[in-house]
């Protein structure tokens, strides 16, 4: 780190020493159409170069020399290097070089071919440069990205794209040049990429903003991560890292607790603090501090951030739900912090406005009311499962509590996936998503309803694959979360064999985001409504137990009501969650996390022995005689079974089959099953095909 700052003073005293009294320093930006500023009405105006023109000044003299379609290899079909626009750059002996090419190699007659000579061929360009001005400071560019809409996209340039993305990294650091990257400000507005591959003029304007940040050392001065507020909750117990934001080069001082840290930010304005364990508890007063800007936050307590989210059954108020008025004046607590991110625009049946459809095509969707303590009066709105979750978890652990709502109703699954993974792992879901059948015909409805007649064919949408990662979990990512508790499948319940892809690749994108691979996850299966794709996908979610280490599945369909998607007795649910977040992450073992869950099934004539986990003490929730299982000889003709608790197995026999050979349990889309535990928790629906 130090070398790079050391480069990068360096580097502006030679351009500074190279100029004349009073002369501009001149900007060379070299590459192909994008530096050219194709797609633009008015390239002269609008290209990235002269935006950045307009950012420097005069005290900048910018050379824009794009040729467009020019690769950097220079055996391909149009090599830089033979083009009038790379001899006018050498020409013009610019004392910065900005050098963005690579995508047009990406073409399947360049990087098959001649990928081994990338290498070679850019050092060469560099080498070029330095030699038309060998005090030239040089900043070398990862590609902007390339659209999965692009026609070549998964026949190569996905793959291709990248992998010249890492070859580029390389270069820059052999040949000692400055790395900076259109990529990242850019990979997640692909509304800004009308064709694929060209921005429009926000883009452009972006790409100008990187330039002129990496050039002058301005990133905007300090900042924290977006949601440090006070009130909030930082990890107890346990070191973990506070990153920010700082002007190219600035000391940075934070200070908590009796800890002092001292760090530097680097080229790109990043920084990052260790802060040691912090005991649980507080407040405490985080002070971040450069020699121009003091940030100070209060009332900070150290203790478990667990993050509520999913659709509108987590984002369910706590005054909407049935238990909300007789705990609601009871919800004064210290010791629980709420941070309650809410859709700035709804996704009810209407259609929003212009100014509401660029807002969200920005990525701002939601409020930001910084952390409250959880009062009468911040409670309210905040979830209801996250709520009862919470306090359960601070009355059983004794301390502080923080939990983030950044639930959507209606959302379906796909929409807080990262794009990265689904490009690779499920890019058929990115294809035309509002008239593809992957995604739910409601989902691509209600979406088509807010976006509203002749909408532009890029607007974008928070049930949009990859936009609810976009504008929430990507800008969380800061916060060290201790867990997930999620509710959400509604919107997916159309096709169980798409969610049990979208599910898992869910949970690992999360934990890569925090790069914890046993980030907890703790999921509710969905409820009893008189919805006829219910039963399998409550089964199918069932079965996810098994794929997803460190996640359990809270049973709600015994709180269901069959014609209400929003069953209003949000507390069992909080209750079973937390259940399962202290056996599993706080050393409650001799608490039950789940009700009995379907283990096996042992057909023996005319019985049928089933066996469980967690069934100690299995009995009839109401009294009665255990309902709603079934068995079959055939598939599709099940008869009712009566069951009979024997030791810790089920009995089923019925009259109608000879030879058993399934069976299944819960298999109503709204059920009135009622076999439980000895912990009273219900078991989930399943089925034996």
């Amino acid at each position: 780190m130090k070398k790079v700052l050391l480069l990068l003073s360096f580097f502006i005293s030679l351009a500074a020493m190279g100029q004349k009294k009073g002369s501009p320093i001149r900007v060379s930006c070299i590459g192909n159409s994008i530096t050219y500023g194709t797609g633009l009405q008015n390239p002269e105006k609008d290209s990235y170069p002269t935006q950045l023109q307009q950012m420097l000044g005069p005290g900048y003299e910018v050379g824009r020399f794009g040729k467009p379609g020019a690769t950097l290899l220079r055996r391909a079909f149009r090599p830089y290097f033979d083009q009038v626009e790379y001899r006018q750059a050498m020409d013009f002996h610019g004392d910065i070089a900005v050098i963005h090419l690579g995508i047009n190699d990406t073409d399947p007659r360049a990087w098959p071919n001649y990928r081994d000579e990338f290498v070679q061929d850019y050092s060469a360009l560099i080498d070029s440069v330095r030699k038309s001005n060998p005090k030239c400071r040089i900043l070398v560019a990862r590609l902007t990205p390339l659209s999965s809409r692009h026609y070549r996209f998964l026949s190569g340039t996905r793959d291709w794209h990248r992998e010249i993305q890492q070859v580029i990294e390389q270069i820059a650091e052999r040949k000692q040049c400055e790395l900076i990257s259109f990529f990242e400000p850019l990979y997640h507005r692909p509304e800004l990429f009308p064709d694929g591959i060209h921005p429009n003029k926000e883009g452009y304007g972006i790409m100008a903003q990187v330039v002129y940040s990496a050039i002058t050392g301005d990133y905007g001065g300090l900042s924290l991560p977006p949601y440090y507020t006070d009130n909030m909750v930082l990890p107890r117990n346990r070191s973990f890292d506070i990153q920010g934001q700082a002007n190219a080069g600035e000391k940075v001082s934070l200070r908590i607790n009796g800890q002092r840290h001292n760090t530097k930010a680097d080229s790109r304005g990043r920084w990052t603090v260790r802060v040691n364990p912090l005991p649980s508890g507080g407040p405490y007063t985080l002070a971040v501090s450069t020699q121009d800007k003091n940030i100070s936050l209060e009332n900070v307590m150290a203790g478990e951030l667990w993050l509520c989210s999913g659709q509108s059954n987590m984002e369910f108020q706590l005054q909407q739900c049935s238990t909300g008025a007789e705990d609601i004046p009871n919800c004064q607590n210290a010791n629980i912090r709420l941070l309650n991110l809410e859709a700035l625009w709804r996704t009810d049946n209407v259609e929003w406005q212009t100014s509401a459809l660029d807002s969200i095509n920005r990525l701002l969707y939601y409020t930001n009311p910084g952390w409250q303590v959880c009062t009468p009066q911040t409670s309210p709105r905040f979830s209801a499962i996250g709520y009862y979750f919470a306090r359960e978890l601070q009355d059983s652990l004794q301390c502080p509590i923080g939990v983030i709502n950044n639930a959507i109703g209606g959302s379906p699954a796909e929409a807080w996936i990262d794009r990265w993974t689904l490009e690779y792992e499920f890019p058929e879901i990115l294809r035309d998503w509002t008239r593809n059948d992957f995604i739910q015909d409601w989902v691509r409805g209600r979406a088509e309803r807010n976006m509203g007649q002749g909408h532009q064919p890029l607007q974008r949408h928070p049930y949009e694959p990859c936009y609810l990662y976009e504008a929430s979990i990507r800008l969380l990512r800061d916060l060290p979360i201790t867990g997930v508790i999620w509710y959400q499948g509604e919107s997916n319940a159309h096709n169980k064999d798409a969610h049990e892809r979208l599910f898992p690749l869910l949970v690992q994108s999360w934990r890569k985001t925090w790069n914890n691979s046993e980030l907890p996850f703790y999921y509710v299966q969905l409820s009893s409504l008189n919805r006829p794709s219910w039963p399998w996908f409550r089964d199918s979610q069932r079965r996810l137990l098994s794929k997803i280490p460190h996640s359990g599945m809270a049973v709600s369909s015994d709180v269901g009501n069959p014609s209400d998607v929003h069953p209003t007795n949000k507390r069992p649910v909080g209750h079973r969650l937390a259940a399962w977040a202290l056996h599993n992450d706080y050393g409650r073992t001799t608490l039950v996390p789940s009700g009995p869950l379907f283990r096996s099934a042992e057909f023996k004539g005319k019985e049928v022995w089933l066996s469980f986990d967690y069934a100690d003490g299995m009995h009839s929730a109401d009294g009665q005689p255990l309902r709603t299982f079934e068995i079959a000889e055939y598939l599709g003709e099940y008869h009712p079974a009566e069951a009979e608790v024997v030791g810790q197995q089920i009995r089923l026999t019925s009259k109608e089959v000879k030879h058993p050979r399934y069976v299944r349990y819960a298999w109503q889309p709204f059920t009135t099953a009622n076999l439980v535990n000895g912990a009273d928790l219900p078991a989930s629906t399943f089925t034996s095909e």
